[in-house]
């Protein structure tokens, strides 16, 4: 068992009701969750079990910090628990967030207390909470109802708990896009059809379309949320990046040609494999250059090298050489069967430049293939910014306009914000 919960709550049957049906309820009798409720009334003293009292200075009630602190101290030590308080103040909720719960409750015990009327006393939280969190800019009457929210979507995280544990990642925000539409019987409800490709039985034609409509559905109703999103699943086609190597700039601004170095082969093809793009092409019209390229791959790829570290011959595997940029295009063409959506960067401020993400929702929109081009050297030369169909914002780090990464890690950092799960 690795999901152990307790809810701390002035009202614990409106808790108990929900936690002995559905998806929660089944899972505590399969073993697979220890979901238990602490009733704060328990812990009171006095005739009365006082558990509340006027908030100083005026105001309404506010939930005591003895009471809570005893309900804690019978579920467990402070070092062995950790304690989410729900309420307006708090951090709004998102589904990283249920993530990191849900591993924390597999060493610790996850309690959440509910508040109640003006809240809980602020001593009690500076001193007990590990952490505040909000459902949205809305008040509730209580916590009951969030601290049963966060319950059930910690639960269902754990393997078995869910019927399915496939549903669990193609749910809405688990892999960082909104979930495609569902349709049950009947197929035709007073004339209101299901989409005929749901129907036919084509597995992957049936994947082609759901895809398609969590593209669309998230881009109209929550585009924020691309951000983190690893969009490479909802390509139709492939990813490439190019590594340019002519024409570049030289230190004086001046067109020029630079030499491969071995540093950026190994790192670009990495990356490249890290985050899914289909191929490394390297551009340079020098012959001797291409060859050491090829020399540089063929020791991972055969021989020692490969059976040495297998992982390096993957990345390895995907760099090809060409000698220009128009070669390299064309080649992804042919294989796409569709010209790609070119994307320069640049550590130059450019008229053209539009940020990432606005890029990353018209990769979506576009469905066609894309390359990322990456200049050495001073940086692609103006007449590959004035081809490509779209310029990508510099890189920004620190406060006094240092920036001069090195291609490895500029390619390594876009790469995560289109590609990164999360």
């Amino acid at each position: 068992m690795s999901v152990r919960i307790s809810i701390v709550t002035a009202f614990p049957e409106l808790v108990r009701s929900y936690l002995h049906t559905g998806i929660l309820g089944r899972g505590a009798k399969s073993g697979k969750l220890e979901v238990s409720v602490v009733d704060i009334r328990d812990h009171a003293t006095g005739e009365y079990r006082q558990i509340d009292d006027y908030s100083f200075g005026g105001g309404g009630m506010v939930l005591m910090r003895g009471p809570l602190e005893e309900a804690l101290r019978g579920i467990a030590s402070r070092e062995e628990r950790y304690v989410v308080y729900p309420s307006p103040q708090g951090v709004p909720v998102y589904q990283e967030m249920i993530e990191d719960l849900f591993r924390i409750s597999g060493s610790r015990h996850l309690v959440i207390v509910c508040g109640r009327y003006e809240g809980v006393d602020e001593r009690f939280v500076r001193e007990n909470v590990d952490l505040e969190v909000s459902m949205g800019d809305f008040v509730l009457t209580g916590g009951e109802l969030p601290a049963l929210a966060i319950a059930d979507a910690v639960s269902r995280l754990e393997k078995g708990v869910v019927g399915k544990e496939r549903a669990v990642e193609e749910d809405s925000f688990f892999s960082g896009m909104l979930d495609h539409p569902h349709y049950t019987r009947p197929a035709n409800y007073e004339g209101d059809e299901v989409p005929e490709v749901l129907l036919g039985g084509n597995h992957e034609e049936i994947a082609d379309y759901r895809r398609r409509e969590a593209v669309s559905r998230t881009l109209a109703r929550r585009p924020d949320i691309i951000a983190r999103a690893n969009i490479m699943p909802y390509l139709s086609h492939g990813v490439y990046v190019i590594e340019v190597h002519h024409p570049v700039l030289d230190r004086n601004g001046k067109k020029s040609a630079t030499a491969i170095t071995g540093l950026d082969l190994h790192d670009i093809a990495r990356a490249c494999r890290t985050y899914g793009v289909k191929k490394h092409l390297v551009v340079t019209p020098l012959e001797a250059q291409r060859d050491m390229v090829k020399k540089i791959a063929s020791h991972w790829l055969t021989g020692y090298g490969a059976s040495f570290n297998p992982d390096r011959r993957e990345a390895m595997a995907l760099i090809k050489t060409f000698a220009s940029i128009e070669r390299a295009l064309a080649w992804i063409e042919d294989k796409e069967k569709q010209a790609p959506f070119t994307i320069a960067t640049t550590a130059k401020q450019n008229a053209r430049a539009s940020h990432w993400l606005g890029l990353k929702r018209e990769m979506l929109r576009n469905d066609a293939p894309a390359a990322f081009l990456f200049g050495t050297g001073g940086g692609l030369h103006e007449e590959l910014l004035e081809r490509a169909d779209a310029v990508l914002t510099p890189i920004l780090g620190g406060k006094d306009g240092y920036n001069h990464l090195s291609v490895r890690s500029a390619a390594a950092i876009i790469l995560d914000r289109f590609f990164g799960f999360r």
